[in-house]
This record gives C-alpha cells, sequence and structure tokens, in this order.
C-alpha cells in the first residue's frame, strides 16, 4: 500500500500481533460488550495501524474512536483511511494542510459473482472489463477503487455514494484510476469545491486487490 501513496502520507501495515493490540479507552468504548470476536480483531488492527501511521508523521498517539456510521474519526489536523479484510489490514494517515482527504481499500482477489457485479458496475465499465487483458478480476479492482473513492468522498461531502454514481476509468499497464463523480451528486454536494473527479492507483499482489487515492489541497 505504502507503493500507492504519495510520501507526505504516512502507512502502516498489521503485523500478526497488531490483531489483538492494545486499544485505548475511547476506542474501546466504540465496540461494546457484544461486539464478535471478528469485528473486534478487525477494529484493533484499524487502530494501532492508525496509531503507528499518525507516529510517521510525528504526532503522538491519539484515539481514533468510531462515528455512529463506523467512520474512523482522526484527530484536528489529520485525515485518514482504515481498510481491513481478512488477514490483512492497513492504515493511512496525512496532515490537512498537506491534503484533502486520502482513501484505500483492499479486497481478496476474486471473481465477482453475475449479482455482485451489476450491483457495482455501470454497463460501460462492464464492457470495459471485458476488454482488458486476463488473469486479472478487473470487477474486484473497480469494486476496491469505489470504495476508496467514496472514502475520499465522505469525509469532505458527508453524504452517501453509491457504486454507479463513479463511473471509472482504468489504465491497466499505468496502475492508475481516474473515477468520474456523477454530476448530479456534485451539485447537490452540500460542501465546498466538492471533488468531481479522484484519481488513485491500484496494485494486484499476493492475493490482494489494493487501490488508494488522495485529494490534493484546493
Amino acid at each position: 500500500m505504502r507503493d500507492l501513496l504519495p510520501p507526505t502520507v504516512a502507512v502502516a501495515v498489521a503485523a500478526p500481533d497488531d490483531w489483538t493490540g492494545e486499544l485505548l479507552a475511547a476506542e474501546q468504548a466504540c465496540l461494546g460488550e457484544r461486539a464478535v470476536q471478528t469485528r473486534r480483531r478487525d477494529f484493533t488492527a484499524g487502530r494501532v495501524c492508525a496509531r503507528r501511521a499518525m507516529a510517521g508523521l510525528g504526532l503522538p498517539p491519539a484515539a481514533v474512536p468510531a462515528a455512529a456510521d463506523r467512520a474512523p474519526v482522526w484527530p484536528a489536523g489529520v485525515v485518514g483511511s482504515i481498510t481491513h479484510t481478512t488477514g490483512y489490514c492497513a492504515a493511512a494517515a496525512a496532515r490537512s494542510i498537506d491534503i484533502r482527504s486520502v482513501g484505500m481499500d483492499a479486497e481478496q482477489h476474486r471473481e465477482l459473482n453475475a449479482g455482485v457485479r451489476r450491483l457495482v458496475l455501470l454497463p460501460e465499465e462492464e464492457e470495459t472489463c471485458a476488454r482488458l487483458p486476463a488473469g486479472t478480476s478487473w470487477p474486484v479492482v473497480l469494486f476496491s477503487a469505489k470504495e476508496t473513492v467514496y472514502k475520499v468522498w465522505y469525509p469532505i461531502v458527508g453524504t452517501w455514494l453509491d457504486f454507479h454514481d463513479a463511473r471509472l476509468e482504468v489504465d491497466p499497464d499505468a496502475g492508475t484510476f481516474t473515477a468520474r463523480i456523477a454530476p448530479a451528486r456534485v451539485d447537490a454536494a452540500d460542501a465546498a469545491d466538492p471533488p468531481a473527479t479522484i484519481s488513485g492507483r491500484f496494485v494486484v499482489t499476493d492475493g490482494l486487490a489494493r487501490t488508494a487515492a488522495v485529494l490534493p489541497l484546493r
């Protein structure tokens, strides 16, 4: 994930012990007593990685609790993103004086069934995937990229994006993607200068599709 983001963003990837690491009190309070083991492990690894990423910026340890919608609540002056999938977790953090927003996502590299593809992909994206080089599950790459796009969009605009609200173009040789947000969503956004396009990078290695993007300062 480190290679997908600029130097102004600090990245931490979970080590085996991080899944059972220590939580700060404000983070522990977000889990509650009924959190299942999988949720607890994912949440813990994400927060341990988040603090390590902030340490990479020279910042002191700080809690990263969860909002009601489960989105991470970063300390003032910090923007960040957390992702986890089976056996993998990572966090990214940057100072808000350097970038507006950062997003990252990791997914198991697998085939998606037709129903999931219809949910995620626009018809033109489905056609594009069929033309891209064989050997990669391009629908899951686009799925991951759209998750990353949402993580960039939401902290700025504060509204959800449907999968079909972002139309992706992929450059398989450069390992890059560009998402064009539906004009109606941009026009309706109650935020200053909402992003109409979000560009990022992707890589498929070690059984994972990983994507990341940053939104530069205006």
